[in-house]
């Protein structure tokens, strides 16, 4: 289980120390556990920042995410809720490895967006998941978009890239708290084209061009899966407001609820 071979001039030399240590202890581990099918990955840019907007279906998926990003030499930097970075351990880790803290409903909100417009501009990859949270669409379907990652793109003028992920699901569903790692589990991995907004950087309001962003990741990241499942998603995105659901935290259904596909 060696690990790719890295030069002076690739991004993964350039990972803080903690992120390198964190991969050498995690990276043999999903090498384990896990099996992997990746495409899309030559749509990756070879220089330069950028984003990746994934879906989300469990809270592993971003070992798979990351996996798959640190092994085509583009290491991504993710955005995650401030809580992890107050965890005594956790917390100095992902700090001293470069992740990025967002403080929800806070006066430090802001904080996150301008972190990451830095990052994108500073050349590295930047991982923002457009739901804000786990889908909460009872067929796993990706659900409405936020629109913090078009904003920074739209700031930024950087590539988006729709990324899409099945199977961190069957290694842990959403809002579960156990892991079933054996038999291994395939990682489903897509990397889509960078999704074209340069028709959205003049002629309309900042919130405007946002949303229509956000509406052609989503459209994107949705049509990926449709092709990964062999089934169509819903007509229409599971939106957390008009379901009446809070945004963020364990919903009220339990694990039974939630069909396992």
């Amino acid at each position: 289980m060696k690990a790719p071979m890295i030069d002076e001039d690739d991004d993964r030399s350039r990972m803080p120390r903690a992120y390198r240590n964190v991969v050498r202890t995690l990276r043999p581990v999903m090498m384990t556990v896990t099996k992997r099918h990746w495409t899309g990955v030559e749509n990756l840019p070879r220089t330069g920042g950028f984003i990746v907007c994934p879906n989300h279906i469990s809270y592993t998926d971003f070992l798979a995410l990351a996996h798959v990003m640190f092994d085509c030499g583009r290491p991504v930097y993710f955005l995650g809720k401030s809580g992890l970075f107050e965890a005594p351990v956790i917390g100095k880790i992902i700090t001293a490895a470069g992740q990025i803290p967002v403080y929800r409903g806070t006066e430090r909100a802001a904080d996150a967006y301008r972190a990451a417009v830095a990052a994108v501009r500073a050349g590295k990859g930047v991982a923002m998941y457009p739901e804000g949270t786990l889908t909460r669409d009872p067929g796993w379907w990706p659900m409405r978009g936020k629109t913090g990652a078009a904003r920074v793109a739209l700031e930024t003028r950087c590539p988006v890239l729709p990324v899409t992920m099945w199977g961190p699901q069957d290694m842990m569903a959403p809002y579960a708290r156990r892991l079933s790692l054996f038999p291994r589990k395939t990682m489903r991995i897509h990397i889509g084209p960078p999704v074209p907004l340069d028709d959205l950087y003049e002629g309309m309001s900042d919130a405007e061009a946002a949303r229509v962003a956000t509406d052609r990741i989503m459209a994107a990241v949705t049509a990926s899966l449709e092709s990964i499942r062999g089934e169509r998603a819903p007509a229409e995105r599971f939106d957390l407001r008009t379901q009446g659901k809070a945004e963020y935290g364990r919903p009220e259904r339990t694990r039974k609820r939630w069909r396992r596909r």
